[in-house]
């Protein structure tokens, strides 16, 4: 099965720069899959030309004549650029020439124009941001980690549904545990949109092990953690700084003089494995769920090997068919639900 992921070429603080050799990368580690750069040909062709030409049988260009800023009104943008890379990459994957879409571009943006664009699942109110964080074992998927400030029981439901679908789906997660992101793990805990959804999440037929706490994001103990996005864009930009800090105190802890130089070197291998397993380019790419397609977001300031592992997110929830599934399991859920009122 090949798959063609349309990339927006000219999205994120650097553009062209980061998204044309991240795209030869990629396709290097994965001869089954096809790439369509959309955004100004010129530009795009100029920086081809620095790099490797072995793999122009499996890339083509799609114009885009308008680029979105990355401080740009997603409203405006929405309304004044309908040629702009975002929208045309989008568009793509409406149309069926692409199985997914990728971009570094402004995020408010990127999602009111794939909602546009793309529209929602039947039974999903709003789509979710969803990323994958790492914990002690594998990894977590939180959503919504900005999307929606403010949620109802019934969004954190949905929530809920497409996060388990993708975690069992492109992850291999069979009967993945769901969390809800609360203050405490006892029932009683939380506000009372909170309160409501763990009825919900407990009365559904995903395998809700109950509310758990921040820590639990990185233990392992669950698959998915729902929350709403206002909480969930704290808990992920808290656990970006903290990631930073720490690398920055054993960076002035081993410069520190001479001695503790001396014991750096001893130390390189083990400070190279940790270095990658919080590195958090390798956790690049948040999903739009709940759209009719597939839409991945890389951070605006990532770098090539950043935007590489967002085309692989991609990637995966493409060949695992995660739209399809979502939209089985939703319709399923609404079922159920209709049967028992």
């Amino acid at each position: 099965m090949t798959i063609s992921i349309a990339v927006d070429a000219m999205g994120g603080d650097v553009g062209v720069g980061v998204t044309v050799p991240a795209a030869l990368a990629f396709l290097k580690l994965h001869p089954d899959t096809r790439l369509i750069l959309v955004g100004q040909p010129q530009a795009i062709e100029a920086e081809l030309k620095r790099h490797d030409q072995g793999l122009r049988e499996r890339l083509s260009i799609h114009p885009a004549s308008e680029v979105v800023g990355m401080d740009e009104s997603p409203q405006l943008a929405l309304k004044n650029k309908k040629d702009s890379s975002m929208r045309v990459a989008i568009t793509l994957v409406k149309e069926g020439l692409a199985q997914a879409c990728v971009s570094a571009g402004n995020t408010g943006a990127l999602m009111a124009t794939a909602r546009f664009v793309l529209k929602t699942i039947p039974g999903i109110d709003r789509p979710a941001i969803a990323k994958l964080m790492p914990s002690v074992r594998a990894e977590t998927c939180v959503l919504d980690l900005g999307a929606n400030v403010d949620c109802t029981p019934e969004q954190m439901l949905q929530f809920g549904i497409m996060g388990a679908t993708l975690m069992a789906d492109a992850k291999g997660r069979a009967n993945p545990r769901v969390g809800l992101l609360n203050i405490g793990s006892e029932d009683i805990k939380g506000n009372g949109a909170v309160k409501l959804a763990g009825e919900l999440l407990r009365q559904s037929n995903l395998n809700f092990v109950g509310n758990v706490e921040g820590n639990d994001i990185y233990s392992g103990a669950v698959d998915v953690v729902v929350c709403d996005g206002f909480t969930g864009n704290v808990a992920l930009k808290t656990s970006e700084g903290l990631a930073h800090m720490v690398t920055t105190f054993l960076r002035e802890e081993f410069t520190r003089n001479w001695f503790t130089r001396v014991c750096a070197l001893f130390a390189l291998p083990v400070l190279a494995r940790f270095r990658r397993r919080v590195d958090s380019r390798r956790y690049n790419g948040a999903s739009l769920l709940g759209l009719r397609g597939i839409v991945v977001k890389s951070h605006g300031g990532t770098d090539s090997l950043g935007f590489r592992c967002a085309l692989e997110q991609a990637r995966e929830e493409a060949l695992a068919d995660v739209i399809q599934h979502i939209t089985e399991q939703v319709a399923g859920q609404l079922k159920a639900a209709a049967t028992e009122a």
